[in-house]
């Protein structure tokens, strides 16, 4: 029942961009943002949105912003993760300054150095066109939704301070913040959503589960 990390993935000149637009995650994202459901109805049921973002809501505060950010762009997701494969070879300045001539969105771009997390949207492009809708129309339930599951995994033990992540609990707001130890370095969970959580509340929408 315990949280496993994977692959260190090493950022240099996006890490200071993801670090800054992680402060969207710390705080309930104000309607009006991004473009909204006119219809008066939530997109996605709460048990549906519970089922989406389990697979990602114990990722680092500054991976999975750019998660959310990236899947408004699901078109782009694949032509990067298609391009990465391309250009595996290239590492570090270089792979910086190839990125860079690319027209994708920078939350696109970043999720470069996360092969394995570019490799999961693209296979599950519903997924992740479906959690990029929910991002859009419903940000406040899908801010909510996160912050319900990491108390979720905190309860069972499985959500805590490690050598590769720092879990703080905010006093006033009892908002849960997942930091990197080492702000140069972003580890990538991997975790069974069916376990970390306990013993799931939906059962018949049960999370994904994707096998990296």
């Amino acid at each position: 029942n315990k949280l496993y990390l994977g692959e260190a993935m090493k950022i240099k000149n996006l890490v200071v961009q993801i670090l800054t637009i992680s402060l969207v995650l710390l705080m309930s994202v104000p309607l009006g943002v991004f473009a909204q459901d006119t219809s008066g109805k939530p997109a996605f049921k709460q048990e549906e949105l519970d089922q989406m973002i389990a697979p990602i809501a114990l990722y680092p505060d500054s991976l999975i912003t750019q998660i959310l950010m990236a899947s408004t762009y699901p078109i782009e997701i694949v032509k990067a993760e298609r391009w990465a494969k391309k250009n595996k070879d290239l590492k570090n300045d270089a792979l910086a300054k190839a990125l860079e001539a690319q027209p994708w969105d920078p939350s696109v771009k970043s999720l470069v150095n996360f092969p394995q997390v570019l490799e999961m949207m693209n296979e599950k492009l519903d997924w992740t066109k479906n959690l990029g809708d929910a991002f859009l129309a419903q940000q406040k339930e899908v801010m909510s939704t996160i912050q319900k599951l990491r108390a979720k995994a905190q309860e069972t033990g499985n959500l805590k301070t490690t050598n590769e992540q720092n879990v703080i609990v905010e006093k006033e707001t009892k908002v849960i913040v997942i930091q990197s130890a080492n702000p140069q370095v972003i580890y990538v969970p991997t975790y069974n959503p069916t376990v970390v959580y306990g013993s799931w509340w939906y059962p018949s929408y049960p999370p994904y589960y994707y096998y990296p």
